[in-house]
């Protein structure tokens, strides 16, 4: 940071800085809003109360369709900052703090460089380890802002507002005070008619206009200290949200964010279209948005980015399909892939014997998510609402124009057979391009890398990606005649194809008997996620003797998120205290610092099932 700051005072010193000798630098603005999906007037929401966003859609240009490439924010937040896709970065769990590559740059550092006064305020959910924010930011923190710079000399602020986070409906507002009505909410069909369900949307979209009025704020500041017709401003929001069925998951509801871009008329060249207040159809992701940071400054984005300007001097060719990722969120494990082409969005699930609602401690909170489930237990959800709480199909396409809510899965329709097999090659190559490091299960991963980044370690030639990648695929198609081949894959040499093997296995299922040999000795695989896979499918066989003995070995290893694997297959197959409650006991005895561990959170959980009392938690 030293170094910057010099560079910066240097620069002013010498009358050079970027408003002195290089008026073309704009000073840009990004005001991010958490957890809410394009719930706005602008975007054609009647119920929501905007008019300052509305307002600022008619003064610049409305993206409609923008996409966080994860569903959740600490993933999202590091394809922002990096302009690499964070499953390629291997920084796509929810959360971790693994390091980050030294090739791949945050991309203050390149407008720090520029001489430009960087402030955030506040949010810094990274998601890699060792994160040094006086290197990254001029200011960081509550207080940070742009007033704050030198005389002259360009900023860069972020602006991150909480308001419409998830946390924000975990305690009811009572609905005396709310200013939207619960008995008007129009529900998604997804969603059962309960009044904690109808509250919950009603005491959001209250949030939702608490965020507008505090952007009008932001804004009002902007205009009164003289600086609007320097500055680019950005608002966008750092992924879908937040009722169940959409922060976490790869749906629309979950990943299409608002995006919108005002731009001066100093900076008309600038604009996406001749007219302010037009929409702008064009697709556009995270993975974009650093390239675009510095293609407005003029500087051309390092070749390890991943992403393409949509503005600027270096605007690149538009994308023809997004790519989305989400894999273990906290505690729970599903490895999904996702691409949408603007009309179109195709997903594939590589844990299809999990359901959908798997039971997340935060998500729980939610007094809404709480009905729903009782909803369902007590046989008053529909089909469309009750099929969330059961396992999951291979594979899913979504026209999203005419299916706004998702809900009609025309993966079996032989009409869309081509557009589903053309999507699931994209994703493929995507992956394929990107190195993306999800296949590679979280366990075996950290032992595999060691102290290296994930990014380079797929990078190193040690990785056969292809193989993996495939073998991934396999997996997946739950296809019995694969099971030969699955079996194969047990032998393999590579971690990764050995897991994929018992994973493939255990989504058939009793389908998988003629390897049962084989799924003896994989339960004792020196890959702990490997053993975890064989171990569950070795219960569904009914070798439960075999399968505990098994899940007690890596219970007892020195690994977190393996015993995090293995405490979520644990929950599955509804094993009770009578064989795992010493193991778990162990666990929280060796722990002296338990923040954030995943481990225990599924311990906490399966001690509430079990009616086990813990002065632990």
């Amino acid at each position: 940071m030293k170094h910057f700051l010099l560079l910066t005072v240097l620069l002013i010193a010498m009358g050079i800085s970027g408003c002195n000798k290089s008026p073309e630098l704009p000073n840009i603005i990004w005001i991010t809003s958490e957890d809410n999906s394009p719930l706005l007037g602008c975007y054609g929401d009647t119920f929501a109360t905007t008019p300052n966003l509305d307002l600022l859609a008619t003064e610049g240009f409305l993206y409609t369709k923008a996409y966080a490439n994860a569903p959740v924010c600490a993933p999202a937040r590091n394809t922002l900052l990096t302009g690499v896709y964070a499953c390629s970065n291997g920084n796509e769990q929810m959360r971790s703090r693994y390091p980050k590559s030294e090739t791949v740059r945050p991309y203050t550092e390149f407008l720090l460089e520029k001489a430009y006064y960087c402030t955030n305020t506040s949010k810094t959910d990274y998601n890699y380890a060792n994160v040094n924010l006086d290197e990254i930011w001029n200011e960081c923190g509550r207080d940070a802002h742009y007033r704050n710079r030198a005389e002259g000399q360009p900023f860069f602020a972020i602006f991150n507002l909480t308001i419409s986070h998830e946390s924000s409906i975990h305690k009811s507002t009572p609905d005396s005070l709310l200013r939207h009505r619960p008995e008007e909410v129009n529900l998604p069909p997804y969603h059962p008619d309960t009044p904690e369900m109808r509250h919950d949307w009603a005491q959001y979209y209250d949030k939702v206009e608490d965020l507008d009025t505090k952007v009008g704020e932001l804004l009002a500041e902007l205009d009164d200290a003289g600086l609007a017709e320097n500055t680019i401003v950005f608002y966008y929001s750092d992924h879908g949200g937040v009722l169940g069925r959409s922060k976490r998951y790869l749906y629309e509801t979950g990943t299409h964010v608002p995006l919108i871009i005002r731009i001066p008329d100093k900076y008309k060249k600038l604009f996406p279209a001749p007219k302010r207040g037009s929409k702008i159809p064009q697709l556009v992701s995270f993975v974009d948005m650093a390239p675009t940071l510095l293609s407005l400054t003029g500087t051309p984005a390092p070749s390890y980015m991943q992403g393409s300007a949509f503005l600027g001097t270096y605007k690149g060719e538009e994308a023809d399909h997004i790519y989305m990722f989400r894999d273990r969120m906290d505690e729970r494990y599903d490895l999904a892939r996702s691409v949408v082409d603007g009309k179109y969005r195709y997903t594939r699930y590589f844990n299809p014997n999990r359901i959908w609602m798997q039971h997340l401690n935060y998500l729980w909170k939610a007094p809404s998510m709480r009905s729903w489930e009782r909803a369902y237990l007590a046989g008053e959800c529909n089909e469309i609402q009750s099929r969330f709480w059961n396992t999951k199909p291979v594979e899913e396409l979504f026209d999203t124009e005419n299916d706004p809510w998702e809900v009609n899965n025309l993966a079996n329709d032989p009409a869309y057979a081509t557009r589903l097999a053309e999507m699931r090659r994209v994703m493929m190559d995507k992956a394929e391009e990107i190195m993306d490091a999800g296949f590679i299960p979280e366990a075996d991963r950290i032992i595999r890398t060691g102290s290296d980044p994930a990014y380079d370690y797929m990078r190193s030639g040690k990785v056969p990606y292809k193989e993996i990648q495939q073998a991934a695929f396999l997996a997946s198609e739950a296809d019995p005649a694969n099971l030969g081949r699955l079996i194969a894959m047990l032998e393999n040499d590579d971690s990764a194809i050995r897991y994929w093997g018992a994973q493939g296995m255990l989504i058939l299922g009793n389908k998988a008997q003629a390897g049962l040999e084989q799924v003896k000795e994989a339960a004792f695989d020196s890959s702990w996620n490997v053993s975890v896979a064989a171990a569950e499918l070795l219960y569904i066989l009914n070798e439960k003797g075999l399968a505990r003995e098994a899940l007690k070995r890596v219970l007892a290893c020195d690994q977190p998120m393996a015993r995090t694997c293995a405490l979520n297959c644990i929950d599955v197959i509804g094993e009770g205290p009578e064989e795992f409650l010493q193991p778990c006991q162990d666990i929280l005895d060796a722990y002296e610092v338990a923040d954030r561990q995943y481990d225990l959170r599924l311990i906490q959980w399966l001690f509430k099932k079990w009616n086990i009392h813990s002065t632990q938690f």
